[in-house]
């Protein structure tokens, strides 16, 4: 088989492909078996009648094009790898010659991932939240701690949000009683919405010993509406412990408030840290996306969209839920769904774009060490030799998408190492505190069938709103 290419403009190009006659008749000869075993011809039984004897019947073209509608995907996927076209979309195939006789020929215009050309990603600001625990955050914490360990004690005054209502409750739909909204000495906390919004509304303010009759709206059924009786027979509010030693050795595993604030600071300092390092590569990931001006093309975004949803019900499916029964239980259809992943696709898209017109700008390749390192990781998962691997990778036409995978890491790190990181108040961040995503052996690996963070390969586990997937 030879192939040649032409470009035709910045997002399509055009393959020739010729077939020789002696490859080709390969193809046609399994198309005339299939035939055989459809056509019923006298004294042969099905599937066993002569080509020649089909020719005859049904003609040569017959079989040929029985063979074509077959054999030319191959074909086509072969000439993509041979000539190394990332085709986006369905191609355009128009066959040139061989319907009758001789060698098959055929061109097909191919949809291709167009190259953005972009400026200033060499300095970029951009910001995220401070890496460093606050006092404020330790303090935060400290009530939390501190409102777990609350005592109630009953109050002589109106309810407020956080007070905790006992309660006898009574929910019914038309005159029936409604299961898990029909009960005596329930603890409530006001404020919290824990039903539906009317019962805070109704709560708040009262006092012990009041009767509420209202009604409210279903929260699952349009249509339907409840109406609750609800007694208030106490209200107690919580009494916090004061911050101090003793509270500590009873909250926690240390002696003194000081060594706990201490503990709680390291805590989220860690957290913060790792966050950052994510933050920090989701919004630079984000800012390049932004310096792509060209249209995104269409095919991209609903590819996109694809992977997602097909990462989705794979996930699903490993947790023994099938997808159109998830879909059923939450209302959703599948268009809807679509719709809502349409804007972090197309973000996702320009991300891909966005960096691999840096790789371009630089001279970023996706070979050389950075490939080694991929092959050598690989081969170690699962059990291979480095050659092996890359001769298999590049015979199915993935080693084009690692190269860009890898290419994109190489952009990503690059624009990193240039880009100014600040915090809320413009303070430049201390780059040592970014803690770089975790090197583990499977986001180490570029895998276009994985959220990159949402940006790319192993870096995308770490972007917001924005997944990449190749």
């Amino acid at each position: 088989m030879e192939t040649t290419f032409e470009t035709l403009d910045s997002d399509r190009i055009k393959l020739t492909v010729a077939v020789d006659e002696a490859e080709f008749d390969v193809a046609v000869e399994s198309a005339f078996k299939r035939i055989a075993k459809e056509v019923r011809l006298p004294g042969f039984r099905p599937g066993k009648a002569p080509r020649k004897l089909l020719e005859n019947r049904i003609g040569v073209a017959a079989g040929r094009q029985e063979a074509m509608q077959h054999a030319l995907p191959d074909y086509y996927g072969r000439a993509l790898v041979e000539n190394e076209i990332d085709a986006i979309d369905q191609p355009e195939i128009e066959i040139t010659g061989g319907t009758e006789e001789g060698p098959l020929t055929f061109e097909a215009v191919v949809p291709v991932r167009p190259r953005a050309m972009i400026s200033g990603h060499g300095s970029l600001r951009v910001e995220i939240e401070g890496p460093e625990a606050t006092d404020e955050d330790v303090e935060e914490q400290i009530d939390v701690l501190r409102r777990q360990h609350a005592e109630l004690e009953s109050v002589d005054r109106p309810a407020e949000d956080g007070d905790q209502v006992t309660i006898d409750i009574e929910g019914t739909v038309d005159g029936a009683l409604v299961e898990g909204l029909t009960t005596t000495d329930y603890l409530y906390e006001v404020g919290s919405g824990a039903v539906v919004p009317e019962i805070d509304e109704n709560l708040r303010g009262s006092s012990a010993g009041e009767t509420h009759e209202f009604d409210a709206d279903h929260p699952e059924e349009a249509d339907a509406s409840l109406s609750f009786r609800i007694n208030v027979k106490s209200v107690q509010a919580r009494v916090l412990p004061d911050a101090d030693d003793a509270f500590a050795a009873e909250a926690s595993e240390f002696d003194t408030l000081v060594e706990l604030e201490a503990d709680l600071r390291e805590r989220i300092t860690s957290m913060r840290r790792r966050q950052a390092g994510a933050m920090a590569r989701d919004r630079v990931a984000h800012a390049v996306a932004d310096l792509v001006e060209i249209v995104v093309p269409e095919a991209l975004i609903e590819s996109e969209i694809d992977g997602r949803i097909n990462e989705m019900a794979m996930r699903m499916g490993a947790q023994g839920i099938e997808f159109s029964a998830y879909l059923e239980a939450m209302g959703r259809d599948l268009d809807s769904m679509r719709d809502d992943l349409r804007d972090g696709a197309e973000i996702a898209a320009r991300v891909d774009l966005g960096l691999r017109a840096v790789a371009d700008a630089e001279g970023l390749e996706g070979d050389g060490e950075a490939l080694d390192g991929y092959l050598e990781l690989l081969a170690k998962q699962t059990g291979g030799d480095m050659a092996g691997i890359q001769e298999a990778l590049t015979a199915s036409g993935r080693m084009l998408q690692v190269r860009a995978d890898l290419r994109k890491q190489l952009a990503l790190e690059w624009v990193m190492e240039r880009a100014e990181i600040v915090d809320e108040d413009g303070k430049e961040v201390d780059r040592s505190l970014l803690e770089p995503p975790e090197e583990t052996e499977t986001t180490a690996i570029p895998d276009t069938e994985d959220p990159v963070g949402e940006t790319i390969g192993s870096a995308d586990d770490e972007v917001d709103g924005g997944d990449e997937k190749e």
